[in-house]
């Protein structure tokens, strides 16, 4: 009888620690309902004690979602618990997680404490958060480094201290898997209450092994999988939901396990994460990436046509993938580009689909062909990227460039609803552009990225520009489409801008959590 393995997605907390993913609490909410449509079992939804701004982000998740469990992370220390449960306690079925070190290299240099006052506070903090709830778990940070006799005594200990999840971390991604399953191993056999108790894992990425090791873990003993959308995280990552999910459910002759993951969601939560995020998934990602399902040797295309398991041995459509041969283009009707949309899983409200429409249909005077992804493209603009107040707006932009000219840029925008215009001169027509918005915004920030792909293939492609920028501490990311590189940079950059304006509107944050 298949055994099932809990999906524990902290993609809202682990995950934004990828550098520069910060999330406002919409578009944190805006992951979250993806991952319940997911049906994970957990939504780690942040911690809660690191910023005013995460508390209320973990507590607009916690009143929203009903059909997981959310939980809010907390160090070993009263006040965390506290803020912790506060944030979620209004959720169908709160958890909270708490964490402490266990390795002796954590100890010396890092909490200069002994093992037996760490144990001692592993006690307390699980105790404290079972006053408020039974659903607590605890995870022993730097456990892959850890003495593993000194582990099982600490899970002993809070697990008859009220902890009902055990979390075993590869916290620097040192492990290799079949010594990491020998752990799991281990901890089944020397823990003696274990039966009261889930084991969990939650595997960082640093030497590409992640995955492996979730997996190993799980074939040890481990019943819960700690996991992110496209495996961000800290550093090189965390193990990735996507991989992980599609192995087990691939390989059923190997994994006598399932989860309740609805597999068809993967695509489109991968898609707007990364979108929200700014952390692009690199073309060859598996399951998830832009070749993923792409064949292009004529050995592969031949035995696909035939019989597409020659190739693939799992479909497009169970990750989310959809292909449709509906083509689009200016004559085009409403009815149609909204059949469209929904085909790809798009159910837009009609004011935003007709917003989405007007730029269709522009699109579509200047393009011959408008693809699939030119419609995810136009969409995340106008729908997703517009979840914060639009302080900034451009109007107009003229740009003069070539090679007798000294490249200049003319900005017409509005600034808090007064229309302003500029010009300024630059070493190129982005860089003028980018010189003249930044003199409208009043604008100190710092670009520390810049970068630009075409959505589609040939001349006439729909350009994707990225960009990163850093204020007074907030690192942020905006996106910008157009057919015209500058003018795609210039809504980039601007999108930027509205970004920094709401995240500084929040107020200072108090210091990044600890991480697991």
């Amino acid at each position: 009888m298949p055994e099932k393995v809990y999906i524990f997605d902290t993609t809202l907390r682990d995950g934004e620690q990828t550098p520069g993913a910060s999330l406002n609490v919409d578009e944190k909410l805006q992951i979250a309902r993806h991952l319940e449509l997911l049906n994970v079992d957990v939504i780690e939804a942040g911690f809660p004690f690191a910023s005013r701004g995460d508390f209320e982000a973990v507590k607009a998740v916690a009143r929203e979602i009903r059909g997981c469990q959310i939980a809010g992370l907390a160090r070993a220390f009263k006040q965390d618990i506290d803020a912790a449960w506060e944030a979620i306690k209004e959720a169908t079925q709160p958890r909270i997680h708490t964490f402490i070190s266990t390795s002796d290299i954590h100890l010396k240099h890092q909490m200069k404490k002994s093992r037996q006052e760490v144990l001692e506070m592993a006690v307390a903090a699980v105790q404290h958060a079972a006053r408020y709830t039974a659903n607590v778990e605890f995870s022993a940070m730097d456990a892959s480094r850890s003495d593993l006799a000194y582990v099982a005594q600490v899970f002993t200990a809070v697990i008859d201290a009220g902890a009902k999840t055990v979390n075993f971390p590869d916290t620097v991604g040192y492990a290799i898997p079949e010594e990491f399953g020998a752990k799991i191993k281990y901890l089944m056999e020397h823990i003696p209450n274990i039966h009261q108790a889930v084991i969990s894992v939650h595997c960082h990425n640093d030497l590409g092994l992640a995955v492996a090791n979730t997996l190993a873990a799980i074939m040890n003993g481990a019943r819960q999988a700690e996991v992110t959308i496209n495996g961000l995280g800290e550093r090189a990552g965390n193990a990735s939901l996507e991989e992980v999910v599609m192995a087990l459910t691939t390989r059923k002759d190997l994994f006598d396990f399932y989860t309740d993951i609805v597999t068809q969601y993967i695509y489109p939560t991968s898609r707007l994460t990364s979108k929200l995020t700014g952390v692009v998934v690199q073309p060859n990602k598996a399951i998830v990436g832009a070749n993923a399902f792409a064949h292009e040797s004529g050995i592969h295309q031949d035995g696909v046509l035939k019989e597409a398991s020659t190739f693939e041995i799992m479909t497009p459509t169970a990750v989310g993938i959809k292909k449709s041969t509906l083509p689009l283009g200016k004559l085009s009707g409403r009815h149609a580009f909204k059949k469209k949309l929904q085909e790809m899983g798009y159910y837009l409200a009609d004011e935003e689909l007709n917003r989405v429409f007007v730029q269709f249909k522009d699109l579509a005077d200047r393009k011959k062909t408008v693809f699939d992804e030119d419609l995810v493209s136009l969409v995340e603009t106008e729908v997703i990227y517009k979840s914060v107040p639009e302080h900034f707006r451009l109007v107009d932009l003229v740009v003069l460039t070539g090679t007798m000219v000294k490249p200049s840029a003319t900005v017409k925008m509005e600034v808090g609803g007064e229309l302003k215009s500029h010009s300024a001169f630059g070493d190129g027509p982005i860089d003028a552009t980018y010189k003249v918005i930044t003199h409208l915004a009043g604008s100190k920030c710092r670009l520390l990225k810049f970068a630009v792909s075409s959505i589609t293939g040939g001349t006439e492609a729909l350009g994707e520009v990225s960009v990163r920028l850093e204020d007074a501490g907030h690192i942020i990311t905006g996106q910008g489409v157009d057919p015209d590189i500058v003018t795609a940079s210039a809504r980039a950059y601007i999108n930027g801008l509205n970004r920094l304006h709401f995240v500084k509107k929040l107020g200072p944050k108090r210091g990044k959590p600890e991480k697991l």
